[in-house]
């Protein structure tokens, strides 16, 4: 290797693929089981190509032993996973509106493949969560995924000890407000539902005889719809701006210094 790079050049390029490949093996849209390995390696040794310039004054010198490149690497890959991880937690907000919405309108019961997790889920969270990786893609988000990169080793600097404490709470946060966004995304069905079975159970007391369950089953299925696609545009625009909160947090960390 020594005609086209030096050692250390070699190793701080290994270094900055540890932790770019493992964000993007686990980032809504490139991570996903169905992109080929093939084409996140690429990307992935394209980045790293990319970025090398920007953040090898922030990387270790090579190490003199085996055991310490080693030790580096997987810390460097840990740190990856962690950021990664916390990206595609933050879409479980979509799935559990899509669970919520499904269950309001009858809907749950209808079942479909969802490319973005490793189990079936209802129709609309799958769609919920497709719209979500559209949206990140068509919102340009991605390029934030990008700078979060360079700024998690202002963040995250490989000198510094790796704190789990502080990333398992950033993790118990994020999970939290992820839940707890799904179900305001839901609110509008969860509205509707709840005046709706008010309103049928009305009917069912002031008329026994009347069938209420075979009267309100298709008006449920389909008023509930009709909310829910009059709610999908401020649905969108919320999910969107709360991710990309998110993802500035890496983001912001490129004006904080190498040491930070």
């Amino acid at each position: 290797m020594e005609p086209y790079a030096t050692a250390d050049q070699v190793w701080a390029g290994g270094l900055i693929l540890a932790r770019v490949g493992a964000i993007l093996m686990l980032i809504p849209g490139i991570g996903e089981a169905y992109v080929p390995p093939r084409v996140r390696l690429s990307l992935a040794l394209v980045v790293s190509l990319a970025l090398w310039p920007i953040v090898n004054g922030s990387l270790p010198p090579l190490p003199a032993e085996m055991s310490g490149m080693i030790g580096w690497i997987l810390r460097e890959v840990i740190v990856g996973l962690m950021i990664g991880l916390l990206l595609r937690m933050f879409m479980t907000a979509l799935t559990t509106a899509g669970e919520i919405v499904s269950l309001q309108t009858t809907l749950s019961f209808a079942q479909t493949a969802n490319p973005l997790q490793a189990a079936p889920g209802s129709t609309i969270a799958t769609f919920l969560t497709l719209l979500g990786v559209t949206l990140l893609f068509a919102t340009n988000t991605h390029h934030l995924f990008i700078a979060g990169i360079v700024g998690s080793y202002n963040l995250i600097a490989p000198a510094n000890p790796l704190v789990m404490s502080d990333f398992t709470s950033l993790a118990v946060r994020t999970l939290g407000d992820s839940f707890l966004i799904g179900v305001q995304l839901a609110a509008p069905v969860l509205v509707f539902a709840l005046i709706f079975n008010l309103a049928t159970g009305l009917v069912g007391r002031v008329m026994p005889q009347f069938q209420v369950f075979f009267a309100s089953a298709p008006l449920s299925i389909l008023l509930g719809l009709s909310v829910f696609a009059l709610s999908l545009g401020v649905l969108g625009t919320v999910f969107i701006d709360r991710y990309r909160r998110l993802a500035e947090v890496f983001a912001q960390g490129v004006g904080g210094g190498a040491g930070g």
